[in-house]
């Protein structure tokens, strides 16, 4: 996470769909905005949530009247990858019903929100041919919106994790935004090793001793803005390659098996493990201030479908710029 000194959203309301554990939210608090809905089903999730920001999200976003939503600037949302079954020729709003993308459209034509913020993995840009992002860009366009889209890699921006996203920034067209001006790319300066505990914070069950590890004899000298593998355990499928602490992390995921499942392994100290809860939070952009579930299984989980808030926080920085340099034309 990065020291935001700019309040580039102050005075400004969003709401948080598709809430997870709040990283949309932490991003525009940290600039000025405010909260003033959230919305998740997972109760694990949620119960986090709450232990961070002091309001449940309410639950199931389709049963939940557009109506009853307070009025506000932003909407948020990191909606769920769904395969849109692409049947009309129209590809807009009509066609994106049955997808969890039509619950956030039909809030927007009912709330007329200024800015819609949106997020989803990299092979939503690409799904289909283009045609699944050509139904929510031509939603957008039909509800009154400009939009705009690009892949970001949170190595680009700070982050010591190759994970690309594809985001979405629409405005909607009074405002006069045509186009959105994403942040632009800076060298990296941090690794893995800047993000992980002290060797004492580290319980012994998350080391890994095993006869079947297996080393490439490259050594650990030398630092790099990629991943750095150093060896596998096993077979050496996903969640059983060793990565060195001096690159960047293997993209954090929400499921996987192999000993190092869901975050890679590492060579720390001379030892080998996988990262720990806290660590993936920090890789995420989460403070250690951040409440994070008690569960290890859960907290995997939940940062690997989480989003990278330094990258929410530079585009969000972005977005009130913008706003504001058009509106005090």
């Amino acid at each position: 996470m990065i020291i935001v000194e700019n309040k580039s959203l102050e005075g400004m309301s969003f709401i948080d769909l598709f809430a997870g554990l709040g990283g949309f939210r932490i991003s525009l608090e940290s600039l000025g905005a405010h909260c003033v809905y959230s919305n998740e089903w997972d109760k694990y999730a949620q119960e986090v949530y709450y232990n961070n920001f002091g309001d449940v999200p309410e639950g199931d976003i389709t049963l939940v009247d557009e109506n009853t939503i307070p009025d506000h600037d932003i909407l948020c949302a990191g909606f769920p990858c769904q395969a849109f079954s692409i049947s009309g020729k129209q590809r807009g709003f009509e066609d994106s019903r049955g997808t969890l993308f039509f619950d956030v459209a039909r809030i927007v034509k009912c709330k007329k929100p200024k800015i819609v913020f949106m997020e989803n993995v990299k092979n939503f840009a690409s799904h289909d041919a283009g045609q699944t992002l050509e139904v929510v860009e031509n939603t957008m366009k039909e509800l009154g919106y400009s939009f705009s889209y690009k892949v970001l890699n949170a190595v680009d921006f700070g982050v010591p994790q190759k994970r690309e996203r594809v985001y979405m920034v629409c405005f909607r067209n009074d405002i006069g935004i045509e186009k959105f001006k994403f942040p632009k790319a800076f060298e990296l300066k941090k690794h893995v090793e800047d993000f992980l505990l002290s060797e004492k914070e580290i319980p012994e069950k998350y080391y890994v001793e095993r006869p079947d590890i297996y080393m490439n004899g490259k050594e650990d000298n030398e630092y790099s803005a990629k991943s750095i593998r150093l060896g596998i355990v096993n077979k050496g499928g996903q969640g059983e390659r060793i990565y060195s602490a001096k690159g960047i992390a293997v993209t954090l995921s929400a499921y996987g098996g192999g000993v190092f499942a869901k975050t890679g392994g590492y060579l720390v100290n001379g030892r080998y493990r996988r990262l720990l809860p806290r660590e993936c939070a920090r890789i995420m952009g989460y403070p250690d201030s951040y409440k994070i579930s008690s569960n290890d299984n859960q907290a995997y989980k939940q940062f690997g479908n989480s989003v990278v808030i330094d990258v929410l926080q530079y585009i969000a920085k972005e977005i009130g710029s913008q706003y504001e340099g058009k509106i005090n034309e």
